[in-house]
């Protein structure tokens, strides 16, 4: 392997029994981190304990945090990491003159599960429970941590697309390789697909059995999670859907077309448009919207609405509307600076979202989602229809947007039009 990140690439993910960084080149730091996989509701992060003086301080990470912050440790903080895996090992090196050497070793057939064999624990050697008890503080866990487990069929998580079986989507858009293996670089795309396949197991109950189902996918972009629903629902569920996916880019369009016909989908279709002015049905049971930006999800959110959809999830994108409108006096120390004003603008928007979408007659919530493009967009809402009254503005929710001097497209989106206009129509 020629680079740090070709090692990393190859070494820290599912695979990482552990990894540990020493040769420390500070006095002030840490004299050593140990790095392994825990399982930490229901996903697994990389915890690194970092040995400083007699305490041992914890920190959890993503694969992409934990690649990042061994990067920056051995750019001037380590001079040596060593990886053990499950199928691969793997060692960096950097000199005092800078001199950065990169070895791997591939494991035996015999050596691949990590695990010793029942004699070697009779006789005295270290197994899984005798770590748990090990009391020097390297292995504490945290309230509702747990260590990954080391055999590959046990840590595992057992996704709703299953690693080793071909997903034809998956292979074209280089998650998979055509034998059904997951792309080390594209993990995290693999897991995200799941993750947001699990939202849509959630409300399941939700969508009728009988009678085929719409599903309206705006900003439906390269189409990741387009593929995968129309897969999840009607492939391997025998849900009778119609999805439709709905994007600006004509290039875009053209390309996830083209792979549908191929794949013999032929209730997936794509057009070329935008949310605001999109009238091709009349009825949906589910609207998806992720990164619409701005207002484009103000306007997703009202079609859905209009449309009576059982089911909304969006994970918003660019919420610029509210940034330019928020001030408080009271607030005003805060808002001073332009990026703590960006982000409490764009928790307002989704909360102001939530909240009018309450009123429509949904139950709604705000999950946490990580995102396809690792940004910090990582906020899904998940409204579920509960009735078809809709209620008037909470005094709560209007004594607050009128405090902070918001006008949120949505509330005016929703707002019900005088009766001598609708009857003009």
């Amino acid at each position: 392997m020629k680079t740090q990140n070709d090692f990393f690439d190859k070494l820290i993910n599912e695979q990482l029994i552990q990894a540990v960084l020493s040769g420390p080149r500070r006095k002030d730091g840490a004299s050593r981190v140990k790095i392994r996989p825990v399982e930490l509701k229901g996903e697994i992060y990389y915890q690194a304990s970092a040995f400083v003086g007699n305490q041992v301080l914890h920190s959890n990470y993503t694969r992409e945090e934990v690649c990042e912050y061994l990067e920056k440790a051995m750019d001037g903080s380590f001079s040596q990491l060593q990886v053990q895996g499950l199928e691969l090992d793997g060692t960096i090196l950097v000199s005092k003159k800078g001199k950065v050497t990169i070895r791997t070793k591939q494991k035996a057939d015999t050596q691949k599960t990590g695990l010793k064999g029942e004699g070697d624990r009779k006789n005295g050697s270290k197994g899984e429970d005798s770590r748990k008890n090990d009391t020097n503080g390297e292995d504490g866990w945290r309230t509702g941590e747990r260590p990954a487990r080391i055999l590959s069929h046990n840590r595992v998580k057992q996704y709703i697309l299953k690693e080793g079986i071909p997903v034809p989507f998956l292979v074209d858009l280089g998650v998979m390789t055509a034998g059904g293996k997951i792309v080390a670089s594209r993990y995290d795309k693999f897991r995200q697909i799941n993750r947001f396949l699990e939202y849509i197991e959630d409300i399941l109950p939700q969508l009728p059995r009988d009678r085929e189902i719409t599903i309206l996918d705006f900003g439906c972009g390269k189409s990741y999670l387009t593929f995968a629903m129309y897969y999840y629902l009607r492939e391997l569920r025998g849900y009778d859907v119609n999805i439709i996916g709905l994007d600006l880019k004509t290039d875009v369009i053209r390309k996830c077309s083209h792979l549908a016909e191929t794949y013999g989908y032929e209730k997936l279709h794509f057009y070329q448009g935008d949310i605001a002015d999109y009238e091709g049905v009349s009825s949906v049971d589910m609207v998806v919207t992720l990164h619409a930006c701005d207002t484009a999800t103000d306007y997703a959110h009202a079609k859905a609405v209009e449309w009576g959809a059982e089911v909304i999830l969006s994970v918003p994108c660019c919420q610029h509307e509210l940034n330019r409108q928020i001030r408080n006096e009271m607030l005003s120390p805060v808002l001073h600076y332009g990026i703590l004003k960006e982000r409490m603008a764009a928790l307002m928007t989704d909360g102001i979202r939530a909240q009018l979408l309450e009123e429509q007659g949904y139950d709604t919530q705000i999950l946490e989602f990580i995102d396809m493009e690792h940004t910090p967009k990582n906020l899904l809402i998940r409204a579920v229809r509960k009735e078809k009254v809709r209620h008037a503005h909470t005094p709560a929710l209007e004594d607050m947007m009128r405090k902070l001097h918001v006008s949120p497209t949505l509330a005016a989106l929703l707002k019900p039009r005088p009766e001598t206009e609708r009857k003009g129509e």
